[in-house]
């Protein structure tokens, strides 16, 4: 108890926190940052001092709307109106930041589509589909931007958003997981080939968040409609949803000096343990 009280005296005297500035020399690209985790992401890297910021996002306006907020609030900014199916709009997108702002020191890849599935109906097109967005399009970035820092000499991170369905997934998510299980792979590989250059890649296992797109596709499937939110978060141990704020949070630690020489991690952010408690056994309800 005196020790309690001791940190909160020492603390009281040290006053009021400041704005962390990890970010204050840097360039970075931010993926899927027109909403949810991405521009929650984009928003906190302003906030914590990034110099120039390239987003993209497939919803041009609503991300140039988001661009120029950014750029009202101090941190010049470019926007790339690109879907990230496409291979060439990969590589436009690391072009238009060299062009713009030279070396790249920060990326993240946040976007990404969680279109259903199960192994009972999955379509061909589905699958393609998620594995070039939330798999693919994340190597071309990071070849890309490796290339970049490499070229520039710079210590550069990268953080990939991945899933918790990396590990399995429930059955609906069939092709989806599949295609952030190759983005877990793919972050662990490129960190360990990275690494003699200082290049540290990382990633966030994230769990159920509560994201626009999420809203969408619960609203459409959820037998609850627009309550599908409550029943969810009633069924939870922290009794809510992850929020893109939090993830962001996340995010800019693993992207920033704060977490040191840390690479290849993937860090699981969900409300779960795996191996622990009960053993996961599937529903006897055919899902076909």
């Amino acid at each position: 108890m005196r020790y309690f009280l001791f940190e909160r005296k020492r603390e009281k005297r040290k006053g009021p926190r400041q704005t962390l500035a990890l970010f204050s020399d840097r360039n970075g690209i931010i993926t899927g940052s027109a909403q949810g985790i991405g521009e929650a992401t984009a928003r906190l890297f302003v906030t914590r001092g990034i110099r120039n910021l390239v987003l993209t996002d497939r919803n041009g306006d609503r991300g140039r709307a988001v661009a120029r907020e950014l750029e009202g609030a101090g941190c010049r900014t470019h926007f790339v109106e690109a879907d990230l199916a496409e291979v060439d709009a990969c590589r436009r997108i690391v072009a238009e930041a060299e062009a713009a702002f030279g070396g790249i020191h920060v990326l993240v890849n946040a976007a990404g589509l969680t279109t259903r599935g199960s192994i009972f109906d999955a379509t061909v097109e589905v699958f393609d589909r998620l594995m070039a967005i939330n798999a693919r399009a994340p190597m071309l970035l990071m070849q890309a931007c490796i290339e970049n820092m490499i070229e520039h000499r710079i210590e550069g991170a990268i953080v990939n958003v991945v899933s918790i369905t990396a590990h399995g997934g429930p059955p609906k998510l069939c092709p989806y997981s599949m295609s952030k299980a190759a983005l877990a792979a793919l972050t662990r590989n490129a960190a360990y080939a990275v690494m003699p250059h200082r290049i540290r890649v990382n990633g966030l296992m994230l769990g159920w968040a509560d994201t626009p797109t999420e809203d969408l596709i619960q609203q459409a499937e959820h037998p609850a409609g627009a309550g599908w939110r409550a029943a969810a978060e009633a069924s939870l141990p922290f009794g809510r949803l992850i929020q893109p704020d939090e993830a962001a949070r996340a995010i800019a630690w693993l992207a920033s000096s704060e977490s040191g020489m840390m690479t290849g991690t993937l860090i699981d952010f969900d409300q779960s343990v795996l191996g622990a408690g009960d053993v996961s056994r599937p529903s006897m309800t055919a899902d076909r």
